[in-house]
């Protein structure tokens, strides 16, 4: 895939490409060449996951793949403009050392960077119908997931938000895009409308499991701790916490609410969140959910013929969505 956006980027030159490539890890901020690209998301693993699984072969996905990951990529500038993130990865923020105007502009230049990707199908023999098919996909996708955004960053200044209203925000802000990387990736390994459909409904449900096992990650932390640096910024309302505001004994829901109304959280209560939700059992009953969305993912596609040893590649992505990390 990392070739597939170098050709991409191959002809471009000039500042904006050059914010583009040092958010890729390809440069450092002065323009010199790193070899240190980032590891690539797990939505842009799912086209080629599926391709495998339909064709027996990943190359045909090449270009959803990077399309699937510049709209990642876009986004995660976005937000690290919108959250006020110093760091990116490994790295400082383009809005750190550009200031926020051009990392807006160098996500936008993604976006659209992502369209040219998708069109690149039509190199690797797509029809031109169904290029149009795939990038009007594209757009449907990016929208439900500047939707769900939306969504969550509303959800910040409300105390409380129900697990109805949380599970249709992520079924447009992770769900989408899952949704549109596996369908296409059924596309563009030629598979008939049904096959697209089934897959697309998998990615969706995918998308959603991974979107809680990544609530968890970034309430308990690596350390176990509750203290990331996502959570510590915001109030977001992430599903273990929704579930305790839903299902815990009042005493813990007035406390709960205490924290909440405070103008900005400190470390001690972020702790003091975790060892509620501890004793809500949240973190177990979210994990749960998770694993729920998962089997019901792979139930979309269980009757689908896949080629010869084209599914493991489907269940390691399984696995990973549980496992991802903030």
């Amino acid at each position: 895939m990392q070739g597939e956006l170098q050709e991409l980027l191959a002809s471009r030159n000039g500042f904006l490409y050059n914010l583009l490539r040092y958010h890729l890890g390809w440069t450092d901020q002065h323009g010199q060449p790193e070899g240190n690209p980032g590891r690539a998301h797990f939505q842009s693993l799912l086209p080629l996951a599926t391709s495998q699984a339909v064709a027996g072969d990943f190359t045909p996905a090449l270009p959803v793949a990077a399309a699937i990951e510049l709209v990642c990529h876009f986004m995660a500038v976005h937000g690290d403009v919108q959250a006020g993130r110093v760091d990116a990865q490994d790295r400082p923020s383009i809005w750190w050392v550009w200031g926020p105007a051009q990392a807006i502009n160098a996500g936008d230049g993604l976006h659209a960077l992502s369209r040219a990707a998708m069109m690149r199908l039509a190199l690797a023999g797509v029809g031109p119908e169904r290029v149009l098919q795939a990038v009007s996909a594209l757009d449907r996708a990016c929208l439900a997931l500047c939707e769900g955004q939306y969504m969550d960053l509303s959800f910040q200044d409300q105390l409380m938000v129900t697990s109805t209203d949380y599970h249709d925000m992520i079924r447009r802000k992770s769900g989408s895009i899952c949704a549109c990387a596996t369908e296409l990736g059924a596309l563009a390994a030629g598979a008939e409308p049904g096959v697209q459909a089934s897959f697309q409904r998998f990615g969706s449900k995918l998308g959603m499991a991974w979107q809680i096992a990544r609530d968890i990650a970034e309430f308990w932390g690596q350390g176990q701790d509750g203290i990331t640096a996502r959570n510590l910024l915001n109030k977001k309302k992430s599903f273990p916490l929704i579930y305790a505001l839903e299902n815990a004994e009042n005493s813990v829901k007035r406390e709960l609410g205490t924290i909440y109304a405070k103008r900005v959280l400190e470390p001690d209560d972020i702790t003091r969140v975790v060892t509620v939700l501890d004793a809500a059992d949240a973190r177990r009953h979210s994990e749960e959910k998770a694993r729920e969305l998962v089997a019901e993912a792979f139930e979309e596609v269980a009757g689908l013929d896949f080629a010869e040893d084209g599914a493991p590649g489907l269940r390691e992505l399984g696995y990973l969505a549980l496992e991802c990390s903030a």
